[in-house]
């Protein structure tokens, strides 16, 4: 080869090592949500491992480097696996949201008292829910919905809110994820109820659940949206069949898009 030949170099091969660690990352982020979807009753390894579809050996390493950054803890009691405080440490270097979220807390708890039920925020996450605040004393059996929950967003009449504002291709893309999350943790037996609840949501232009999923549970819900128009909350109301009778959908839905204008201000406020 002579001097004025150009020198040919083996490339770096990085391409392998970034797919596999970015694999990695994507493994471990999913194993924290899931490990989030039950923050108090917390996960066995064989189940998160089930839930996840990954083996348990992976499964246990990844816990063991969790649990030693503090993002998870393994309960002494039982061994479950829950969040760690790390999780919740991480929040403050958000702390726009943090005032936010005593906004949000000031106006749900005064929809609770104003409609004497329970008053509750979704956040969007994804494809998914997490409650941010319950508020109210009415006792409602068979609702399971506390600050903290997370579920698939077609589960819950404020996850159908939301839907109800995304474009076709998109929520064709979550129902998707939703229906295979369902099936794949609680089997078909619900989707009739869930598509119930989101015929009858149209139907009415906003979140309407009277008993659809959970037999003598009421609720509706309005979106929250942001400076830009997207729906990144719900707020929500819930109570007995008695308490929130379909004669007062109207009214329930102007106490809720009332709300839902004030968490929006809120919101623009904060730069959310």
């Amino acid at each position: 080869m002579s001097q004025d030949s150009p020198t040919l170099q083996r490339p770096a091969r990085t391409g392998g090592s970034d797919r596999a660690g970015t694999q990695s990352l994507g493994r471990g982020i999913k194993l924290m949500r899931m490990i989030a979807t039950r923050p108090g009753f917390g996960w066995r390894l064989s189940d998160l491992s089930a839930a996840c579809q990954q083996d348990k050996a992976t499964v246990h390493r990844m816990l063991a480097c969790l649990v030693e950054e503090r993002l998870v803890e393994q309960r002494t009691s039982d061994k479950h696996y829950v969040p760690g405080p790390l999780m919740y440490e991480l929040g403050f270097a958000l702390p726009e949201r943090v005032q936010y979220q005593h906004c949000v807390e000031s106006v749900v708890q005064g929809l609770a008292r104003q409609m004497g039920g329970i008053g509750v925020m979704l956040l969007r996450s994804g494809n998914e829910y997490v409650c941010t605040i319950r508020a109210g004393t009415l006792p409602l059996t068979g609702m399971m919905v506390y600050a903290g929950t997370r579920r698939p967003l077609f589960t819950s009449v404020g996850g159908v809110a939301i839907l109800q504002t995304l474009p076709p291709e998109e929520v064709r893309e979550v129902l998707l994820d939703n229906v295979a999350q369902e099936i794949a943790r609680r089997g078909t037996a619900r989707l009739e109820a869930l598509q119930k609840m989101r015929e009858r949501s149209d139907r009415h232009g906003f979140g309407v659940n009277l008993g659809d999923v959970v037999p003598g549970v009421h609720a509706f819900a309005a979106p929250v949206r942001d400076g830009k128009g997207d729906a990144f909350a719900a707020v929500c109301l819930m109570g007995t069949g008695d308490l929130y009778g379909e004669e007062r959908a109207g009214e329930i839905r102007g106490v809720l898009f009332a709300a839902a204008d004030a968490l929006a201000a809120d919101a623009h406020k904060f730069n959310m």
